[in-house]
């Protein structure tokens, strides 16, 4: 067996590191929604689907506004900064999402908008970014 068929059957079957990868994420969603109670935000929803389209993270009440919350982990810098992974079909990706909760669910009479929180778990600690209004 080559290099790449061992490759490429690994990337087809759920193994440790999808699991861990699963696993971070959710851990810093989880970090990511206490950050936003302490400030004094409402969750409405977590890991809201809309079939095959995707997941919002968080769906949270800041006041009069609904903030539809994307949430970045990293435990290192190899890959970026947790932002970085927020590019422009992502954002296409979560207008889309916020348009179909929007759809499904009570209409909305204050303003909307997507916020990201990026989530870093390094050795020296962890840091939580809160960004209002990305686009």
């Amino acid at each position: 067996m080559t290099a790449r068929e061992t490759t490429e059957g690994a990337a087809k079957r759920p193994g440790k590191a999808t699991d861990s990868r699963l696993s971070l994420g959710r851990r810093g969603e989880s970090l990511a929604a206490q950050f936003l109670t302490d400030l004094g935000y409402t969750i409405v929803d977590r890991n809201w689907r809309s079939g095959r389209a995707g997941e919002i993270d968080i769906i949270a009440r800041d006041g009069d506004a609904l903030a539809f919350i994307e949430v970045k982990t990293r435990s290192g810098d190899q890959h970026g900064t947790p932002f970085e992974a927020i590019d422009a079909r992502k954002m296409r990706q979560l207008r889309t999402l916020v348009g179909r909760w929007l759809q499904s669910n009570e209409a909305w009479p204050g303003p909307v908008r997507i916020d990201a929180i990026g989530v870093r778990m390094r050795r020296d600690g962890l840091h939580l970014e809160h960004r209002r209004g990305v686009r």
